[in-house]
């Protein structure tokens, strides 16, 4: 073995020579440098890149499922809407949605499927508070339930039960609930969608919100919209404002409670549910 031969062993092939006497390192660094120097090669790459970006864009944006308002990422509230099928109500203005994302041409209702099993849905729905409005309280706590509480429920059972919605999310409550206005379409559907908190208060089975703190209703238009619709509501005397159940029971309650001091002239008004919590509280403090 000669020395030369040795030496060309030692080294290793991106060292070695071609018949050109150019490095096999350099013939690979020229092809590749060649191959990107046409552009029409840039083409495929590029596109596969953009389109992986872009799919996975649009999943996170529109496809991705929602089990829980904890999974809801805080980018989402004031910006998306959620689309999903109500699939309990618990009260006159709250439910749990079933997050649909993508809707039918997603595959729901038809290749995949919304559970219904009790099992199968803890833990995989959207705690839901309607904006802007405040349904009669029901009997919990120890309390009792305030008139029209029990039509409120069952208004809203048969509005939105079992039908999907669509949510515009506003935020997270105190109570992990998801504050939102919610609308749907009912048949026949090429019918304007309608809002299910604007429908409560037409019909007397709400108000609009009273709080001073933490009140959400979508924008200074809508609840002028909200405000408007519960005065309507008065004048027509529908709902809690046009039965004698509705109008007067609070306040001769809390008269009797706090020895009479209640006014005269609020005796007859209907109690609204900012009302009702007041009355609780000063009952169970006087306990």
């Amino acid at each position: 073995m000669t020395k030369d031969d040795d030496g060309g062993r030692g080294k290793g092939w991106f060292s070695a020579k071609n018949g050109n006497g150019t490095g096999h390192g350099d013939s690979w660094t020229d092809a590749a440098q060649n191959y990107l120097d046409v552009p029409g090669n840039w083409i495929a790459p590029v596109a596969a890149a953009v389109l992986t970006l872009g799919a996975y864009s649009f999943y996170q944006s529109y496809l991705r499922r929602f089990p829980t308002p904890h999974h809801i990422a805080p980018g989402v509230f004031r910006n998306r809407s959620l689309f999903g099928k109500v699939t309990s109500v618990g009260d006159g203005d709250g439910f749990h949605l079933y997050h649909t994302p993508g809707g039918r041409l997603a595959g729901w209702g038809w290749l995949r499927r919304v559970p219904t099993d009790r099992k199968q849905l803890k833990g995989q729905t959207i705690s839901i508070r309607l904006a802007g409005v405040d349904a009669p309280e029901a009997a919990h706590f120890g309390r009792p339930a305030q008139p029209f509480s029990a039509e409120a429920l069952s208004f809203l059972e048969n509005y939105v039960l079992h039908r999907r919605v669509r949510a515009y999310v506003y935020k997270r409550d105190q109570y992990e609930r998801v504050v939102a206005t919610v609308y749907l379409r009912r048949a026949p559907f090429f019918f304007p969608r309608r809002d299910v908190g604007l429908e409560l208060l037409r019909h007397g089975l709400a108000v609009a919100y009273e709080g001073k703190t933490g009140a959400e209703f979508g924008g200074d238009k809508m609840e002028a919209v909200y405000r408007e619709a519960e005065e309507t509501a008065k004048r027509k005397r529908v709902g809690m404002w046009g039965s004698a159940a509705g109008r007067g029971v609070g306040k001769k309650l809390l008269a009797k409670a706090v020895g009479g001091s209640a006014s005269a002239a609020a005796v007859g008004k209907s109690e609204t549910p900012m009302e009702y919590k007041r009355r609780m509280k000063a009952l169970e403090g006087g306990e």
